[in-house]
């Protein structure tokens, strides 16, 4: 329940932000266009807070947190008194009323820009993409690739996490090969090629990595408890944070694989369990409680997770940069993302990405959740990442979104007169009807993935 109400919480956090500042692109472009702004609402619904500047525009926060909207004086949707019709928005020059309408996506990317530039300058520390086992005849087994391959290139582009790497890896899907730079175990210069045709994401939360058969590098599981949870059998029998398995009913337990093995088939079993606590030996007696898995099959659970050797110090790396570097690192780095996206979009038209792989709000707040967790810096890159998605989603030429008003604009700029109003309006319930049969579809990707 903790966890859920964490998610949530960060959830409408960062929707929040992005709402905010995505409706204010469209306001402040609006008021700069010489248009009347009526309305500014953060969320739909019942209004909670609700307050007006000194030009008669109310901002409102409202009670459910799912998007937001500006609304601007139009003769298309109500009365307009003849003194205030020049305020209009449809009376507005196309140019003023494409860029009122293109001002929302642009603000996410700034938005976007501003957020990586400060998590630059913050500092970023990351994992350095070390290669931890490779998959018999996979892809990259095939390439050469090593378990301890430092890789520092994906088709001459340098890669400095792991993140790096699977968005590089993303950008190279429907080529016919791909390139690796890597420093070897023994420090020297290698280069890995890839066959990539026919390469496919078409596996639901699968990464990249691991569909052509990589395994990142990780430290080895230890049989010391990092986590004993409240309310476990594991609790219940007196084991705490920091004892070291030795041993289950008198048998010498040597690796975290084959503790877990012998709890699940031990539901309801008592155990005699050895530990070492401190520099003394005790053994207490713990019985895994019945639990259900997702197939079906009963198991037995004790309620602990292991500890991790440390990292090695020089697999982590943490990068600082000044105010003009992280703002050109930021300028970039969006670009790239906005890049991707646009790629995305289309692998997922000609299959190369299974659908299975969108997500809806639900795993919008579980990223949400992990990323506040881990600080300000992940959360910043988090909230970028979903900044770019929201600006290019905004920017698909469905006509309920700003990509489809700014379609009729541009088609009006060049025939020198509008979209007709009963187009637009079956335009308007086509777009509605595929929407909401995406959103549907990721929401049930989000349950699928509970």
């Amino acid at each position: 329940m903790l966890e859920f109400l964490w998610n949530l919480g960060s959830f409408i956090l960062a929707l929040g932000i992005l709402v905010t500042v995505h409706e204010y692109g469209h306001f402040w472009v609006a008021r700069k266009a010489g248009v009347k702004v009526l309305r500014f609402s953060v969320g739909f619904g019942k209004p909670i807070f609700t307050w007006y500047d000194k030009l008669g525009t109310e901002y409102v926060i409202a009670l459910i947190p799912l998007g937001g909207y500006v609304k601007m004086l139009d003769e298309r949707v109500e009365e307009v008194a003849e003194h205030e019709r020049h305020l209009a928005f449809n009376n507005k020059p196309v140019s003023k009323r494409i860029a009122v309408v293109a001002a929302g996506p642009m603000a996410n990317f700034l938005f976007a820009i501003v957020a990586l530039g400060a998590m630059y300058m913050l500092g970023v520390q990351s994992i350095k993409p070390v290669v931890g086992s490779v998959a018999e005849q996979s892809r990259v087994a095939q390439g050469g690739l090593q378990p301890h391959d430092l890789i520092l290139e994906v088709n001459e582009k340098s890669v400095h996490d792991w993140q790096d790497v699977m968005f590089a890896f993303m950008s190279s899907l429907g080529e016919n090969d791909m390139t690796l730079k890597v420093t070897d175990e023994s420090g020297r210069i290698q280069y890995r090629r890839l066959d990539i045709q026919n390469w496919k994401l078409d596996q639901q939360d699968v990464p990249p990595t691991e569909s052509l058969g990589i395994t990142p590098f990780r430290p080895a599981i230890t049989l010391n408890l990092a986590l004993v949870s409240k309310g476990s059998a594991a609790e219940k029998a007196g084991l705490l944070v920091g004892d070291q398995i030795l041993a289950v009913n008198g048998a010498p337990v040597s690796t975290w694989q084959e503790l877990v093995a012998l709890i699940q088939q031990s539901a309801n079993i008592p155990l005699a369990i050895d530990i070492k606590r401190q520099s003394q030996q005790v053994t207490l007696t713990a019985i895994p409680a019945l639990q259900v898995a997702d197939n079906g099959t009963e198991q037995g659970v004790l309620g602990v997770a292991p500890a991790l050797e440390n990292w090695p110090t020089n697999y982590i790396e943490t990068r600082h940069f000044g105010p003009l570097d992280s703002m050109v690192l930021g300028v970039k780095k969006t670009w790239e993302l906005i890049t991707l996206s646009f790629d995305m979009i289309g692998n997922l038209l000609t299959g190369q990405v299974s659908v299975k792989n969108l997500s809806g709000p639900v795993g919008i707040a579980v990223g949400a959740g992990a990323s506040v967790s881990y600080g300000l810096v992940a959360f910043l890159s988090f909230l970028a990442l979903i900044s770019v998605n929201l600006g290019v989603f905004n920017l698909l030429p469905l006509p309920v979104l700003d990509g489809g008003h700014l379609m009729y604009y541009i088609i009006e700029l060049i025939r020198k007169k509008p979209v007709s109003e009963k187009t637009q309006e079956l335009g308007f319930k086509v777009g509605a009807m595929l929407l909401l049969a995406l959103t549907c579809f990721a929401l049930m990707n989000d349950v699928a993935r509970l």
